[in-house]
């Protein structure tokens, strides 16, 4: 029997909720942040979807969402797409390899409305051993504003946590 992919485990953990306890701190999908944006996506093998809602504070001008919480947005899913797809088939109970961004890459086709629940769609274009390159788009009310592209790539060892007390 093929195990479970992410999405598809008993409890429907999002992604970002199958990486390690304390690599959970980022402030665009950490479960450990109370005060950040707490994205979730969910993997279906092929495809991560997010949904997010703005709130009244991501305001750019009015009646428009800032452009740098939707950069967020495509860093944070593109991200967790990546490290989906890398452990795609991984053992139920076993915690996802966290991924960084290695590059990020966001076009901004048209203003992105507040007010509105945001569709996150990420596809993996390009899974190397070192890097996995994932195209993202948000789209609001079934149009897409934004498409990105985010390198992502295994955390480096020596971000663990007691590489902060090497670094002073």
């Amino acid at each position: 029997m093929t195990p479970p992919s992410p999405a598809e485990s008993p409890k429907g953990l999002p992604v970002q909720h199958q990486y390690a306890q304390e690599l959970s701190h980022c402030y665009g999908c950490g479960r450990n942040n109370p005060d950040g944006l707490q994205v979730q996506s969910h993997w279906d093998g092929q495809t991560a979807v997010a949904r997010y809602t703005p709130r009244p504070e991501h305001i750019a001008v009015p009646g428009f969402v800032y452009g740098g919480l939707l950069a967020s947005l495509v860093d944070c899913h593109g991200v967790g797409t990546a490290a989906a797809a890398a452990g795609f088939g991984h053992a139920e109970g076993t915690q996802l390899g966290r991924f960084v961004t290695a590059s990020l890459h966001v076009d901004f086709l048209r203003p992105t409305p507040l007010g509105v629940q945001l569709e996150l769609r990420g596809r993996v274009r390009e899974h190397k051993r070192r890097k996995v390159v994932v195209d993202v788009e948000v789209l609001a009310g079934g149009v897409i504003t934004v498409r990105g592209e985010v390198v992502a790539a295994p955390m480096p060892e020596d971000m663990d946590l007691a590489g902060q007390d090497r670094r002073g």
